[in-house]
């Protein structure tokens, strides 16, 4: 429980470090590089992982298109229910503002990170059985590979409109997740183990999604060659970050 619950609060501490001091004036261009990072984790780290776990291949693919459809249908949820409460508030905003400002993408990406978090936890609590030292080891080696994932979430919620502390403590909620894959991986390791394919499919599901869905479609408002460009290179960027660290 201390190694899962550190590991999240060095990442995420890390993390929010280098975002505030160095992204957060930059946060509407780096958006590109939050999704070579979103779409690399998952695309090239995670989902490999799933698949070359033995799981059954088609049961992931049903998991991966039953969480694009549950991330679908939650982001549908949420603008219905922000729209009904707060459009025509008195405030004199172009329609479809509040809902906007709302940064529908900044609560997707804290449940997405939350599975995330679970599955790490899950693992961490497996080397610990099998030997306390590879237990820390493995907790160093989560610290390393979420520290990026991190500063692309960070950089999705002061996107999505959230304050620095805001983004701090709900991603600290979102990495709690941890502790909770720690103690059910201790408990139960063998069910637990059996599920972490399916967990880490879903929380890429929501990357994935995100990524695509929300992100993308602010990328394409920029149309000039002179925009385009560093939106190519801030993608190659976030890619080859997490291909740095993973490797």
């Amino acid at each position: 429980m201390l190694t899962t619950t550190l590991a999240g609060l060095i990442s995420i501490t890390a993390a929010a470090i280098f975002s505030y001091a160095v992204l957060s004036r930059m946060v509407d261009r780096l958006v590109s590089l939050s999704v070579g990072i979103m779409l690399s984790t998952s695309l090239l780290h995670a989902l490999p992982e799933a698949f070359e776990s033995g799981a059954d291949t088609r049961s992931l693919f049903i998991c991966l298109l039953g969480g694009l459809l549950a991330f679908f249908l939650l982001e549908k949820a949420a603008i219905l229910r922000h729209s009904h409460h707060h459009e025509g508030d008195g405030h004199h905003h172009e329609h479809g503002h509040d809902a906007h400002e709302a940064g529908k993408a900044g609560w997707m990406i804290l449940v997405g990170n939350g599975m995330h978090n679970l599955t790490d936890g899950i693992l961490i609590a497996a080397a610990f059985l099998a030997n306390p030292h590879l237990g820390i080891v493995t907790a160093f080696a989560i610290i390393a590979h979420e520290i990026p994932q991190e500063i692309g979430d960070f950089i999705v919620l002061l996107n999505a409109g959230f304050s620095k502390t805001r983004a701090y403590l709900y991603n600290l909620i979102s990495s709690l997740m941890g502790v909770v894959g720690g103690v059910t991986g201790y408990l139960m390791l063998e069910k637990a183990g059996s599920l972490i394919p399916y967990v880490m499919v879903l929380a890429s599901s929501g990357f994935i999604y995100i990524a695509v869905s929300d992100l993308m479609p602010q990328m394409q408002r920029r149309t000039t060659l002179r925009e385009s460009i560093p939106q190519v290179i801030l993608i190659a960027a976030g890619i080859g970050l997490v291909l740095l660290v993973t490797h």
